[in-house]
């Protein structure tokens, strides 16, 4: 069930908790992917929040947004690019995107294997998804109060497990938010701290798994007489090619003597 685009607007946008889960997301995905231009950059659920480090540098710059969720203009006080859409059928051609991030979209949604199959639709060759989901082994999956508390959340290689199904390979996993999800005081006001150190511990568990994903794409198979007649006959072989002329030159006979011929 997904949430209400309300709800995730007023947590993001309008508490501590919510900016302070924002900034250490992001943070992370610039990182990984560093701003560039000449990309079609989207996003799938409630991915908003990641996207504004690529409005000046990407080609376009598109958040889509379910239609059980609901969608809200973004970013405010620019041009739109937030569109409502099908989860299964999202408005965009085939290979269109080179960067897709999906968050608050395939944990909450009643058919997770059609929303994967169209996010490998939609991304190029050589395109990169990232998938950020709640960790079954974190703190802020077991907490209602932050929309991480709401859906299936997923293991490391449940997540892996599901991408290789649907046509992705996994290509470096983390985890991020290792702050408590607590309203506190003192855990808000040293986030940063928490962040900078559950990343240098890799057995630390964070509240949020990402996973990037490459597309696997295929050779394509030899086509043609080829392909279907593996051993053909070789009955032409030769013909046309040069052959080779007879010897004109012969040994010729000595000519018999007129002493032999008196004696015959």
């Amino acid at each position: 069930m997904h949430l209400d685009v309300l709800d995730l607007r007023n947590f993001y946008y309008r508490t501590q908790l919510g900016r302070v889960a924002q900034r250490a997301i992001r943070d992370q995905v610039v990182k990984l992917w560093p701003p560039m231009s000449a990309q079609t950059v989207a996003g799938f659920g409630f991915a908003v929040p990641l996207l504004r480090p690529y409005l000046a540098e990407a080609r376009r710059v598109i958040g889509l947004m379910p239609g059980p969720q609901g969608v809200m203009p973004w970013p405010a006080g620019m041009e739109n690019v937030s569109v409502l859409c099908e989860e299964t059928l999202w408005p965009l051609a085939t290979g269109y995107v080179d960067r897709l991030m999906l968050m608050h979209g395939l944990e909450t949604s009643d058919n997770p294997a059609a929303v994967l199959d169209e996010a490998n639709r939609v991304l190029g060759p050589g395109g990169r998804a990232l998938f950020i989901v709640p960790n079954r082994a974190g703190l802020w999956a077991r907490r209602d109060g932050t929309p991480f508390g709401f859906g299936r959340p997923y293991s490391g290689s449940q997540l892996e497990a599901q991408l290789k199904k649907h046509g992705f390979t996994p290509e470096r996993s983390m985890t991020s938010l290792f702050a408590p999800p607590s309203d506190s005081r003192f855990w808000l006001k040293t986030s940063g701290f928490w962040e900078g150190f559950g990343r240098a511990l890799p057995w630390l568990a964070g509240g949020v798994l990402m996973v990037e994903a490459s597309k696997q794409v295929y050779a394509p198979t030899r086509g043609g007489l080829g392909a279907v007649v593996r051993r053909p006959l070789r009955v032409l072989e030769g013909v046309g090619a040069a052959v080779p002329s007879p010897q004109t030159s012969q040994p010729q006979r000595r000519a018999a003597s007129p002493a032999m011929v008196e004696s015959t």
